[in-house]
């Protein structure tokens, strides 16, 4: 197995490679629409297993539709550093709204896929004064999400991912990066062979594999101890924030009944809120339904920011 340069990552497109400074490291991000500080900002946060290529159709989009639009890769991903330690949401969160700054905005829209989902509710929980709405994908409220969120078959490759080192050797030497992406999608073909392709190469940047897997284990192994439950007491606390969650009803990972079960929380922390389930969509809805989701991104945006 050879190694990957994060720098082959950074591919051209109707968008430009920066790198910015946040909370003691360095991010990559994919920039793209108006270069004006007063045009709304759009950061997309992506899932682990994949990097900011996951918003591919979405970021040529929004900028058309006017918006200044960020694809981040989340520290130990992609392009940006991956430091030994400060995978936990607190600190990742930390990250977003530095960034959001470093991008000369006061506040931005966060738009977040799985745990970038996660990552999107945290930040506006703990740095509400950066956040001016959420979307979240294929993600429950971090209020809502235990043992009957998950399915089984989910539930079992999270207590795999358990594992030291283990697992990261099979991501990175063997196929079960691919058998994880195709596995949680929809299985109709997306995300597609190319898709896959690039997420397994991207997982074999040194540490990145590593680094997402810390980030998984964080969020599973911290709820019982005392920082997991500051961290999700701050949810309580919440300043409600419009909102958009959008769940695919193949998901892989949470069930839409349980998805459609646990939205209350969701419902009463945000104002507006918004829900909607995607037929025939499974967990990558970037991937796997590009086009009803930038459709569906541009109508919340536009109602959303008047």
């Amino acid at each position: 197995m050879s190694t990957v340069d994060s720098a082959e990552l950074a591919v051209d497109g109707p968008w430009e490679h920066r790198f910015v400074p946040a909370n003691g490291a360095r991010f990559h991000v994919a920039l793209a629409g108006p270069d004006e500080r007063d045009a709304p900002l759009v950061v997309l946060l992506h899932d682990v297993l994949t990097y900011w290529w996951a918003w591919r159709h979405q970021l040529p989009a929004l900028a058309e539709a006017g918006y200044r639009v960020a694809a981040m890769d989340v520290r130990g991903t992609g392009g940006s550093d991956k430091p030994p330690h400060g995978y936990d949401a607190p600190t990742l969160a930390t990250d977003v709204a530095g960034v959001i700054r470093s991008l000369g905005a006061g506040q931005a829209v966060l738009v977040g896929a799985g745990t970038g989902g996660q990552l999107a509710w945290a930040t506006a929980a703990l740095h509400g004064d950066a956040v001016r709405a959420v979307a979240a994908l294929s993600c429950p409220h971090p209020l809502d999400v235990g043992p009957a969120t998950v399915r089984p078959a989910a539930a079992r490759r999270l207590a795999y991912v358990q594992l030291p080192s283990v697992p990261e050797r099979a991501l990175t030497e063997g196929d079960l990066a691919a058998r994880l992406l195709t596995g949680l999608s929809g299985g109709r073909g997306r995300p597609d062979a190319e898709a896959v392709e690039a997420y397994t190469r991207a997982l074999r940047v040194p540490f990145a594999a590593h680094s997402q897997l810390e980030q998984v284990r964080w969020l599973l192994r911290s709820r019982p101890r005392l920082d997991g439950r500051r961290y999700l007491a701050a949810f309580e606390r919440a300043r409600p924030l419009p909102t958009l969650q959008v769940h695919g009803d193949r998901d892989g990972v949470c069930t839409p009944a349980a998805a459609a079960l646990h939205r209350s929380t969701a419902a009463a922390l945000a104002r507006p809120y918004r829900y909607e389930l995607l037929r025939g969509v499974g967990h990558y809805v970037s991937d796997e339904a590009p086009e009803r989701l930038t459709a569906l991104l541009l109508d919340w945006l536009a109602e959303t920011l008047v």
